[in-house]
Order: C-alpha cells, then sequence, then structure tokens
C-alpha cells in the first residue's frame, strides 16, 4: 500500500502558516511542548535552521495539556516496607499539619502503624546487613536512600555504593539460573518490600526487575508459592508503549524527545547527513530520494527533515519516498506502537503544506523486490536500535542483506554495550545485569530530564525502556564489535560532517550538563557516542558500500 502527498498550489503566506501546522492528535498540540518552567526543554536558539525549525502539529484549536500528567496508574507498596528504604517523591514537599480533632486522630492512627513497620523493616536491613547484598552505611541515621529533592534526584549521583537495587537483582538472577530456590525466595521477597515505580531510580529498578525476574522464574520451571501474586502489583502497573492509551503515547514521545537527547541526538545526526549526502553530488537534486526507515522514531523523525530539505537553495527533490519497514527487524524496546496509532496521514498533510512531493509505503523485509527499487533514486537506509534485537548470526544476515541494496548511505545507531569477553560470560546472569545497568542509566536520566515529576508520561517510556530486561537477545555489544560487522559485510565507515556535529550539539545545548556527545577522534567525527554521567549509552554511525577503486 502506497501512500501520496502531491505538491499542493501555491498558499498565501497566512494560508501556509495556518495549514503548515499538522493535527499529529486527534486533539492537536504545538510540537514543542509547554516545559515553560523547565530550561531543559527550551528550544535552542544556536539550532540550525534546516534541522530543528519546524513545526507540524496543529495548534490555535483546544491545546493538549502537555504538563506533566498524573499517572493513573500505579503500584501499591507493600505496608511493611523499612523507612529508611521506603520509597518517597524525588521531591519531598512540606505539607501542613493536620488541625482537626478527626485528622489528627488519623495521624495518630497512621504514626502506630509506622512504628510497627519500623520493626519489620528493621529485620530486613539486619538481614540484607547479614548477606552482603546490599551497602547499607545509610540504616540508622534517618536519611533516606533517595535524592535530597534536587532537580532530578536519583540516588546520590548514581554511585556503585548506593546502587542497591542492582546488588539485590543480580544475585537474585545468578539465584534463579542455579535453581537456588531458598535464596530466590528470599532476594524476592526484600525485592518485593523495596519496588516502588513512584520512587527513586533504585525503587523503580526493583519494581521493574522484580518484574522481568518473576517471568524469568515462571519460564523455568521453578516453583515458589506465594511469588507470583506479591509481584501481581507491580506487573499491573508498568505501561508500555502498546498498552498505553494512543494520546498518551503521542504526548510521551514528544515529550521525551524534548528533554532528553536518548533518541533525539541520533534523529539529528540522521536528519543532517542525509542532508550533507544529497549536497555532496550536485545531480543528486534531480533524482528522487528513497528513505528506508528502520528504526523506532514512530514518525517523529521526519517532519524536520522534511521542513529542511524544502529550505535548501536548489529546493527539495521531485519525490521523497519514505518506506517504513519496522517489520523488517524483529520487534524490541521502543519499536512497536500501540493499536490505532498512525502517523502517515498527517505527515503526508504536512508535506503538501510545504508544497514537497511525499509517497509513504510500507515494507516486512528489505529485499529489493519488495522495496521496489529504482535507478533513478538516492537510496538512505536509517537502522536504528533494531538489528540488536537479532542473534549474532541473524545480524550479519541481516546487514549483508542491506549490502545488497548497495544504498548511497547507511546511518547505524545502537545501544553501547561495552565489549563482551563471551564464554560463559553470555549467560543469563551477565546479560541481565548488563540490561539492569543500562536501565539504571535511562530511569537515572528520565528523573532529571522530567525534574523527578512521577508523570503517565515519565513513567510509559521508562516502562517501555524495562523491556530490555524480558528480551531473550544477548545484551548489546560495543562500537568496536558493530564495526567488525560492518566491514565484514562490506561496508566502510564515513564521517559526520560539521553541520550534523554542529546540530547534535544543539540538541545537547538543551539538555542535561551530564549528557556528552564524544567521537573516537576529535580529527575525524566518525561514530559519535552518547555519554550519560561519564558512561555510554548509544552510538550513531555512518557507512556507504565498499565499492572497489
Amino acid at each position: 500500500m502506497i501512500l501520496e502527498g502531491g505538491q499542493g498550489a501555491k498558499a498565501s503566506p497566512n494560508d501556509h502558516q495556518e495549514h503548515c501546522l499538522m493535527d499529529w492528535l486527534e486533539e492537536p498540540m504545538c510540537f514543542i511542548s509547554s516545559f515553560l518552567d523547565d530550561p531543559c526543554a527550551a528550544a535552542s536558539t544556536s539550532t540550525p535552521n534546516e534541522i530543528t525549525s519546524c513545526e507540524w502539529w496543529a495548534k490555535g484549536q483546544e491545546q493538549y495539556d502537555m504538563t506533566c500528567t498524573t499517572p493513573s496508574l500505579s503500584s501499591t507498596p507493600s505496608t511493611a516496607k523499612s523507612p529508611q528504604l521506603l520509597p518517597q517523591a524525588e521531591f519531598s514537599r512540606k505539607r501542613k499539619k493536620p488541625t482537626s480533632s478527626t485528622t489528627g486522630k488519623t495521624t495518630a492512627a497512621v504514626q502506630d502503624k509506622q512504628r510497627t513497620v519500623g520493626v519489620a523493616g528493621k529485620k530486613v536491613q539486619e538481614e540484607l546487613v547479614e548477606e552482603g547484598e546490599v551497602n547499607m552505611k545509610l540504616a540508622g541515621t534517618g536519611r533516606k536512600v533517595q535524592g535530597k529533592g534536587g532537580p532530578g534526584a536519583s540516588s546520590n549521583g548514581g554511585s556503585k555504593e548506593t546502587r542497591w537495587a542492582e546488588k539485590l537483582l543480580n544475585p537474585c538472577a545468578t539465584a534463579i539460573e542455579a535453581a537456588n530456590v531458598s535464596r530466590v525466595r528470599h532476594l524476592l521477597c526484600v525485592l518485593q518490600e523495596l519496588q516502588s515505580l513512584s520512587g527513586d531510580v533504585n525503587h523503580r529498578l526493583a519494581a521493574y526487575g522484580l518484574r522481568a525476574l518473576v517471568n524469568r522464574l515462571s519460564c523455568t520451571g521453578i516453583s515458589i508459592s506465594n511469588i507470583g501474586g506479591a509481584a501481581a502489583a507491580t506487573t499491573e502497573a508498568a505501561v508500555t508503549f502498546v498498552t498505553s492509551e494512543t494520546r498518551l503515547f503521542r504526548s510521551a514521545l514528544i515529550k521525551f524527545h524534548e528533554v532528553s537527547p536518548w533518541f533525539a541526538l541520533p534523529n539529528a545526526l540522521a536528519n543532517a547527513s542525509i542532508l550533507q549526502t544529497l549536497a555532496r553530488d550536485p545531480s543528486r537534486c534531480a533524482k528522487s530520494l528513497r528513505v528506508v526507515d528502520v528504526g523506532v522514531s514512530h514518525g517523529l523523525q521526519w517532519p524536520t527533515f522534511l521542513d529542511a530539505i524544502t529550505r535548501r537553495p536548489e529546493g527539495g527533490p521531485p519525490l521523497v519516498r519514505l518506506t517504513v519497514a519496522g517489520a523488517a527487524a524483529p520487534p524490541g524496546p521502543f519499536s512497536v506502537s500501540p493499536p490505532g496509532y498512525d502517523f502517515r496521514s498527517h505527515l503526508l498533510r504536512y508535506a503538501k503544506s510545504i508544497n514537497l512531493n511525499l509517497q509513504i509505503d510500507d515494507a516486512n523485509d528489505l529485499e529489493p523486490s519488495s522495496l521496489a527499487l529504482r535507478r533513478d533514486e538516492t537510496l538512505v537506509i536509517c537502522a536504528q536500535f533494531r538489528i540488536c534485537h537479532r542473534n549474532a548470526d541473524d545480524r550479519m544476515t541481516f546487514l549483508r542483506l542491506m549490502r545488497k541494496l548497495e544504498p548511497d548511505l547507511l546511518v547505524l545507531s545502537e545501544i553501547e554495550g561495552g565489549r563482551c569477553s563471551g564464554g560463559a560470560d553470555n549467560g543469563y546472569p551477565a546479560a541481565f545485569a548488563k540490561k539492569a545497568e543500562l536501565l539504571w542509566r535511562f530511569l537515572d536520566s528520565t528523573s532529571v530530564a522530567f525534574r523527578g515529576k512521577d508523570c503517565s508520561e515519565r513513567r510509559v517510556m521508562e516502562g517501555e525502556a524495562a523491556r530490555v530486561l524480558e528480551t531473550a537477545e544477548p545484551a548489546a555489544e560495543g562500537r568496536e564489535r558493530w564495526q567488525e560487522r560492518m566491514a565484514a559485510a562490506g561496508f566502510e565507515e564515513e564521517a559526520f560532517g560539521e553541520e550534523a556535529m554542529e546540530a547534535g550539539k544543539a540538541i545537547l545545548r538543551k539538555c542535561d550538563g551530564n549528557w556528552e556527545m564524544r567521537t573516537a577522534s576529535p580529527a575525524e567525527a566518525e561514530a559519535v557516542a552518547l555519554w550519560w554521567k561519564g558512561q555510554p549509552v548509544s552510538f550513531c554511525s555512518l557507512w556507504k558500500p565498499n565499492r572497489p577503486m
């Protein structure tokens, strides 16, 4: 099925301004969310116009509230939590003391209950100290484990000493693999005491990790009484892309792209690099442009690109064909949208409003017969965060398949997993530990991006990211391993241009200072890596077929 957006008639400036903004939502909104009180969300004035100047969400009608939405789904923490580890909101707020007699009685009852809870909590702490599972240096001091209430508070900056959730989750994964029933039971019970989707990073990681471990436990055939029911609340509270409402899904995508460079940076680098490829060869101006999208943007990447391509001095190509080939790669975190979500019609109307001839079609695979390639078109493939969900052999097969298409440019973005030592380290416990560490960085960064606000949009993004703990694929590999694969498949790496690097820097200027953009060599900006608090998160790289001279 091919959807077309033909060239429209010339419009007056007022008509163009009115119709250029598209109704992405049933109840339209601006592309830039109203984080007026959030400096991280303010648009950077230094961002190149050809990359970030586009608006395509309709406005002027009833505006959809883009401020943080109070989550409708929340977990119900156990009442037997330790006072020192009791999950709290990341920002504590002072409240007035009750003055009525009725309220006073209720407060006294709560205090009595908390004293009872403290006895059980103290017992849990003593067990953890005895086993050495958690560093409880803060126990008995009256201080909470979570942050002190600054923006994005996240467990004392995320140092290894205070990341107690991983010190419970990782041994539990090892115990499940070893079928150590008594140890599994103990660790799961402790995790259930401490998990909370509304707490700080440790509590949220414990909640998502607990769900993943319980699911793993059910697959192994090990039976532990009362454990499955104890984690039911956690499973029900987690919201993912597929289980969210379409309207909330769109809101979460837009807001996340505004406050975090997790996907915004690779998208900006890819868009600028495609423009760079077209600019380097003037003969491409007369050719059609074919972009094959194997990614996780759900259409959010393309409005700014379409706007930028029409603003070039030579104008846009005679035809832009966007092929959505998400089905060509296995589903993984961030790849599947909720039922009823479709960005195609909105994108086509936007293309028509800027006099750009756009076609959008779908492809279930990357076979040349399925793509119906043409000789008179420039072919670009954007493969972002999808190939990693295949096993090692299938990854190589997929890369060779893309090489057969002879693309003019291939954009590859993946999670940076570091070096894999192989052997026994490739088992479930080691893979789970690496995925848990990656999820920690995501949760830690979203705490800062959303200024510690527990809202529905953040829960959707975090719930979807937590799916990585339940995937069967091995842990993410490092950039060096991907470079070896790409070279073996017949590709050679291309350097990013100055415009792309400036676009990436502009994205980071809008975000928290803990984000960094690094390159392997300052002189040659080939692969660009995204780092959070001194730790790698992902990389973006450019490739072209290695053709003999």
